[in-house]
Order: structure tokens, then C-alpha cells, then sequence
């Protein structure tokens, strides 16, 4: 539990820039944007009144995180990890 703390506050400590704190911010603020709607939906649907977690993940989640792992997988290499030719 302690590793797993230390691991979140590592991530909290680092210096984002402005575009990154952009960025995060709307991720988490569609989040909660789309789980407001799905809870309002499921507030108005008259046969099941069950929070309907398949929509918010569909609809939510991977809409958020998708651009992260985008980044990830074509981000190029840093110059210093280079092999000298």
C-alpha cells in the first residue's frame, strides 16, 4: 500500500506544463461530464433506474484516455537514447 502511494505522489510532484495541465483537465472534466449524463439518463429512463457503468466506460473513459495512449505509442524517441551509428 505504501509503494502505491509513493508511486501517486511521485506523479502529483512532477512539473507539468501548461498544455499538459490543459489536457488532463479536460480528460477528467469530459469524465465527469459524461457520467453526469449518464446518471441523468438513467434518472429519466422509466424500466431500469441502475447506473448504467457500460455507458460511462464506453462513453467516457476510452474517449479520455485514448489520446494518452496515441501519444505514447507514436511519441518518438529522445535524442539521447539513441544508438551512435
Amino acid at each position: 500500500m505504501k509503494i502505491k502511494f509513493e508511486i501517486l505522489t511521485d506523479l502529483f510532484k512532477q512539473d507539468r506544463t501548461q498544455k499538459e495541465k490543459i489536457c488532463i483537465s479536460a480528460s477528467i472534466g469530459w469524465i465527469l461530464f459524461i457520467g453526469y449524463l449518464t446518471w441523468i439518463n438513467s434518472l429519466k429512463d422509466i424500466l431500469n433506474k441502475g447506473y448504467k457503468w457500460d455507458e460511462w466506460f464506453w462513453f467516457g473513459i476510452i474517449p479520455a484516455i485514448a489520446p494518452y495512449i496515441f501519444y505514447f505509442i507514436w511519441k518518438k524517441k529522445d535524442q539521447d537514447t539513441e544508438i551512435p551509428k
